[in-house]
């Protein structure tokens, strides 16, 4: 690793705020890209379209076809554009090639969404096991469909981070950028449920010498991972019966979607989801415009005969 690499990674370290997994994924892409200038034998601050073009062209050919390579180089791109950019902001060069050059086109995959019928089922089911992690459980799938969180969100709540009285909570989602989300009625029982009845007993399980302060700990008394969730609604689709292919992102994206489908303005939805801009928000008015084709073409009656417009009069 060179020095600019290393300054620009500990900036998106501690200015930036990323994650560390973020900032991995940003060292990978640079990697790559010196390492195809150093096969060019091409210094860093000497490129131009044709060289970025042929970077692309060896990157879609070598990424696995049965993935999503484009998207995965439209990532890249963006990685190195911000890199070049710090860059400039530098002095380092003279300008940013990568800002003239576009990422390649790539399909827009729509999230997948539960309907509102298939959630409540859930929580109804969830509801009614007996075993000790039931409560805790029931507070996490209460929360994420009710606020809107992200997975990383969930896991890094801390107890101090919930406000019964407002029925919010405050949340520090990409780039440690604070929000407050809104959770129901339903949610609020169910942690307090959890921080009587479960908490106190996970927190004495912890024998890492630390009390995690977390409001969701593990078995164990331990904070949890990201893992450590996708596991549990795994572990949650066993024990009700209820195989929805849950993910975390499934609930907060049918949060949004019903959220828009009764009417919410799409900016207080871009708010609540924590969205820097409101394009990434507008993926959701797609969404519920699938989903009411869907629904037409379902209820709609069918009839075989022809429609009033194709009947023509007799003699005509």
């Amino acid at each position: 690793m060179d020095k600019t690499e290393a300054e620009y990674l500990e900036f998106l370290a501690v200015q930036k705020g990323y994650s560390k997994a973020t900032v991995n994924a940003y060292m990978t892409d640079i990697n790559l890209w010196h390492a195809f200038l150093f096969r060019e034998g091409i210094l860093f601050d000497d490129i131009d379209a044709k060289v970025i073009r042929n970077f692309m062209s060896e990157e879609l050919m070598r990424l696995p076809p049965n993935g999503n390579p484009k998207r995965t180089l439209a990532r890249r791109m963006s990685a190195l554009r911000g890199y070049y950019d710090f860059l400039y902001s530098k002095g380092y060069v003279k300008a940013n090639m990568f800002r003239a050059m576009k990422s390649p086109k790539q399909e827009k995959r729509l999230p997948k969404v539960l309907d509102v019928e298939d959630v409540l089922r859930l929580l109804e089911e969830n509801a009614k096991r007996e075993d000790e992690l039931a409560c805790r459980d029931q507070a996490i799938l209460e929360l994420l469909y009710a606020s809107g969180l992200r997975a990383s969100e969930l896991t890094s709540l801390k107890t101090t981070d919930v406000d019964f009285r407002s029925m919010t909570i405050r949340v520090y989602g990409k780039g440690r950028k604070e929000r407050i989300a809104p959770f129901s009625e339903a949610a609020l029982d169910a942690i307090r449920r959890y921080q009587k009845e479960l908490r106190p007993t996970l927190a004495e399980r912890n024998d890492s010498g630390r009390k995690d302060v977390e409001l969701f700990l593990s078995a164990r008394g331990r904070k949890l991972t990201v893992r450590g969730l996708e596991y549990i609604l795994k572990m949650v689709e066993e024990k009700t019966g209820c195989y929805l292919g849950l993910h975390p992102h499934e609930l907060r994206h049918s949060f949004a979607t019903h959220l828009l489908e009764n009417g919410a303005d799409l900016r207080m939805i871009q708010e609540m989801l924590g969205h820097e801009t409101i394009d990434t928000t507008q993926v959701y008015t797609h969404v519920t415009a699938k989903l009411l084709s869907e629904q037409y073409e379902r209820h709609f009656p069918k009839r075989n005969g022809p429609s009033p417009g194709d009947i023509v009069p007799d003699g005509k």
